[in-house]
């Protein structure tokens, strides 16, 4: 994978936590900060995921009602063209 650079600027306590961090954990301070970006961006699919499964089980009922039971075969939102009302 090909790789970017950045130039952040920190204050000292920030930079020194982070070189900190990354001797403890036996990685560079570039892998380090890498890592949390990576699992920040990984949250926030997750958060999304869980955002959208909860506003789908709030509004169950209203799709239910505009689109169909999917359940059943051949009826709307069962598998065949969606009914207009």
């Amino acid at each position: 994978m090909a790789k970017t650079q950045l130039n952040v600027r920190v204050d000292e306590t920030t930079a020194a936590a982070a070189r900190e961090r990354a001797t403890q954990r036996g990685i560079s301070v570039n892998r380090y900060i890498e890592e949390l970006v990576q699992q920040d961006a990984g949250e926030a699919g997750r958060t999304f995921v869980e955002a959208a499964a909860d506003f789908m089980k709030q509004y169950e009922s209203v799709f239910a009602e505009e689109l169909g039971d999917p359940a059943r075969p051949g009826g709307p939102g069962g598998g065949g063209r969606p009914g207009r009302r």
